[in-house]
């Protein structure tokens, strides 16, 4: 990670918070990289989690407590992730009703919310679409009906995946559409995260204006936006090495000491092509190359790509915009090492946080 980025980032997402009136904090399940929340802390009033270790580490590295949310709570985890946590929203109202009584005794007060859902599809890839037909998650508005349970104070909204201020627009005038009759009892609306403030090109000041209008229309209700990506997009790299160049039949491939399925899993769920400094997308009659995880499975690969210098064992290869999510996914599959993580700043240099073993390894199996 570059903190000098970071910085920048947390600057961009206060502003827009300051401008819009609303409170913007981190989804930990896009970025847990804890050595670098004492920076993240004065920025933020609050974190999002899903899980009671996520709002445990909020808690004790952040100071803060956790907007927590989870498909569904079991009786073990429920009163951990309700120990860290300032709000709590559930599912459903079976989920609800079970662990409604465990809640209202939790003191300091937790104030407790339903995600919904506006069914207005606006994702393409089907795997991160949270209103795809027949969804799991949230209550549609006729599930819910004409009233609230008593006791429910916000709804939780989550529908975008990196996306636009238009997409954030349309998806306001949804959950305003099917929910709106229910915004006077009460006190905080979650409009989840997907919004990627810093992203180059991304307008802001359609987001603001949009989120101002809302407010003015209910003044009474806190406003939330629970990003993962946008705190941390563009801000740090993924360094590998080529061990190995590897051709058959015609097709050329860099074996790295990383892996895709267990360093970088997106590329093959969503799937995408990540960006690597100094390659191009192949054109027609140029020299393609893929890049190879260093695991067994036969589908860890992706490329192809094109070179300036063709690859050769001992280079270095960087995967750009690696912090969010990435890191957060990765797997010890084939026991194949992790790469360390570090941050950079030009006042620091390089400060290494953390390096990976064979206890680390077992202690994940254990």
């Amino acid at each position: 990670m570059d903190e000098d980025l970071l910085a920048g980032n947390l600057e961009m997402i206060r502003e827009t918070g300051r401008r819009a009136g609303v409170d913007v904090i981190p989804a930990l399940k896009g970025f847990a990289m804890w050595g670098v929340f004492p920076r993240i802390r004065p920025y933020v009033k609050g974190i999002a989690a899903s899980s009671p270790n996520e709002a445990r580490l909020g808690y004790e590295e952040m100071g803060v407590r956790a907007h927590a949310y989870a498909p569904a709570y079991t009786d073990g985890d429920f009163d951990g992730i309700l120990r860290y946590s300032s709000h709590i929203t559930f599912n459903s109202l079976t989920q609800y009703h079970r662990f409604r009584e465990r809640a209202l005794r939790r003191r300091p007060a937790v104030s407790m919310g339903l995600r919904v859902n506006p069914e207005l599809s606006q994702v393409e890839t089907g795997l991160y679409n949270p209103c795809s037909p027949g969804s799991r998650l949230g209550l549609t508005d006729a599930q819910i009906g004409d009233t609230l349970p008593a006791g429910i104070e916000g709804l939780h909204v989550h529908a975008l995946c990196e996306s636009p201020a238009e997409a954030t627009l349309r998806l306001i005038e949804a959950t305003e559409a099917r929910f709106g009759h229910l915004f006077p009892n009460l006190q905080w609306i979650n409009f989840g995260g997907g919004h990627l403030i810093t992203r180059k090109g991304y307008d802001a000041d359609l987001l603001v204006n949009a989120l101002l209008a809302f407010r003015a229309r209910y003044p009474h209700l806190r406003v939330i936006l629970e990003p993962g990506a946008a705190f941390v997009w563009e801000t740090g790299v993924l360094r590998a090495t080529v061990e190995d160049v590897v051709i058959r039949n015609g097709i050329r491939t860099a074996i790295l000491d990383v892996s895709f399925t267990a360093h970088m899993p997106d590329c093959l769920e969503m799937p995408y092509k990540p960006r690597i400094r100094g390659a191009s997308d192949c054109r027609p009659g140029q020299q393609a190359w893929r890049m190879g995880g260093n695991s067994c499975l036969a589908g860890d690969f992706t490329g192809d790509w094109s070179f300036r210098k063709e690859p050769y064992a001992g280079m270095t290869v960087i995967f750009e915009d690696m912090i969010h999510y990435t890191m957060v996914k990765t797997t010890f599959f084939n026991g194949v090492a992790h790469p360390s993580i570090g941050v950079y700043s030009r006042e620091k240099g390089f400060v290494l946080l953390k390096s990976f073993g064979y206890v680390d390894y077992k202690n994940r199996l254990s």
